[in-house]
């Protein structure tokens, strides 16, 4: 129940309270009809048990026209009583029969109307029912319809009131996809209209801050670049070659960490989509090795060459950063890229197992503590990136190896 949709809830719940409400009606219909035969069958009894007791007294016609009125019965004339017995031999029902040794007393049913035909010795009378007609029934249906017709009503209403949820959820995923320029509109102050106004607010406070942290990026990787392209120009005159190589190294870090940043700010973009292509493995590691920019030797290639459809910049930055964590971290300054019989790749390197959990790594500016190298953004964006491209990146640590693991999910060539 905690999962159900709450329209398929609504759904439900009118359902069940239709149900019960037809159920309901129908058995009030049943228990009306038993009451009717009951009282019908009372009254008729009535009717038999005063005739006859009254015709044995040889009452006057005043004392009969009396008795009629009372019992709400009137008398059929002898010109009409024939045709009325014909009727009743050919298709009337018969709806009562009682008496006593005195007489007889029998009730028909012809087209919805009662005839009492009363038997005692030389007294025959036929006499028609006069009661008021009931409406008891019609007023019971005609209330039943009403409230199941109301109760419909009551149902679309809601739905109705909850329609705009769908128009509120759709705007709230396209802007989870990316749209930051989706607006939440809603005509009326209830609650949902309070909701999507909250929500709204959310959106253009999420878009200010974003377009504050773009400025800051953009003006902090421009005013790094100036100092570090002026610094890298005065350092190619200088005459020491050990202190000009080692400036020049440290010029070419400080230029890596701001590309970096700047391709963390692109990679986890909402509206960033990774440009896929077919490609050979080969032309991959080829990439990540230039990018790397490391001694031969460093790095122990042994992968078999397989087909991918990936963006081919982002994977070779992924690659990248392990390698690079490798080789900073290892015992023995090497790392091994080697590929898996499931066409997934392995970065091995020996050293010791790391200290936190592994969801750890992944979060921007996390680091070992006594590693004061780089600003922890390695791992950040290898699984950044590794996320966009619809894969997996897994640690595990096995016989003094630290092994991280790219599912590429890409059959082998």
């Amino acid at each position: 129940m905690r999962n159900l949709p709450v329209t398929t809830f609504i759904h439900i719940l009118f359902s069940v309270a239709l149900l019960i409400l037809i159920a309901t009606f129908l058995l009030f219909l049943s228990w009306d009809k038993d009451r009717h035969k009951i009282e019908e069958y009372k009254h008729y009894q009535l009717v038999s048990l005063t005739f006859l007791s009254k015709l044995e007294l040889n009452p006057q016609k005043e004392d009969l026209a009396q008795l009629y009125e009372d019992l709400l019965v009137k008398e059929v004339t002898d010109a009409k009583a024939q045709e009325i017995k014909k009727e009743i031999e050919m298709q009337g029902t018969t709806v009562f029969t009682g008496g006593s040794s005195v007489g007889r007393v029998r009730v028909f049913n012809i087209r919805g109307t009662h005839y009492i035909y009363v038997q005692r010795m030389e007294h025959n009378l036929l006499l028609q029912d006069d009661r008021p007609e009931n409406y008891f029934f019609e007023i019971a249906v005609t209330l039943g319809i009403f409230l199941i017709a109301l109760l419909l009503l009551v149902y679309l209403a809601v739905l109705k009131k909850l329609e705009p949820l769908k128009t509120l959820h759709k705007q709230i995923q396209r802007f989870a996809q990316g749209d930051t320029q989706t607006r939440i509109t809603y005509l009326y102050d209830d609650e949902i209209g309070k909701i999507a106004k909250s929500f709204d607010d959310a959106i253009r406070y999420i878009n200010t801050l974003s377009a504050s942290k773009n400025l800051f990026m953009r003006n902090l990787m421009h005013e790094l670049k100036t100092p570090i392209t002026k610094g890298r120009i005065i350092v190619e005159m200088l005459d020491d070659e050990s202190t000009k190589e080692v400036l020049i190294r440290a010029f070419e870090r400080m230029n890596e960490l701001i590309s970096e940043l700047a391709e963390v700010e692109r990679v986890t973009t909402q509206s960033f989509e990774p440009n896929f292509e077919y490609t050979m493995l080969d032309e991959v590691i080829r990439r990540s090795q230039e990018l790397l920019m490391t001694i031969k030797g460093h790095v122990i290639i042994d992968v078999e060459n397989i087909a991918l459809t990936t963006d081919v910049k982002l994977l070779s930055l992924a690659i990248k950063n392990l390698l690079d964590n490798g080789i900073k971290y290892s015992k023995n300054k090497e790392v091994t890229l080697k590929s898996t019989p499931e066409g997934s790749l392995e970065v091995i390197s020996q050293g010791e197992a790391l200290q936190h959990p592994f969801s750890y790594y992944i979060e921007p500016f996390s680091q070992e503590e006594k590693r004061s190298s780089g600003f922890g953004l390695g791992l950040y964006i290898v699984h950044s990136i590794v996320e966009k491209l619809g894969w997996k990146l897994e640690y595990r640590y096995a016989e003094g190896n630290n092994i991280f693991v790219i599912h590429t999910k890409n059959p082998r060539a």
